[in-house]
């Protein structure tokens, strides 16, 4: 069974690599009751889905109030 830390580990990881089989399971099941460790995952989606905004708008050339 998995403790918070080591969980929280694994929801970073899983955002630069795939985790094994094992690993995933183990992740769910203490995801099921663990509502700290849901949350923490929930905010680093949000957290990476922003960053990646910020660069896509960094790559357009134009500005948001119309290119003044």
């Amino acid at each position: 069974m998995l403790n918070c830390r080591k969980a929280t580990r694994l929801l970073s990881d899983r955002l630069d690599r795939p985790l094994t089989l094992k690993e995933n399971v183990h992740l769910k099941i203490h995801l099921l009751w663990c509502s700290g460790c849901r949350n923490f995952g929930g905010h680093m989606h949000r957290m990476r889905n922003i960053s990646r905004g910020f660069v896509d708008f960094g790559a357009d050339d134009t500005t948001p109030d119309g290119g003044e």
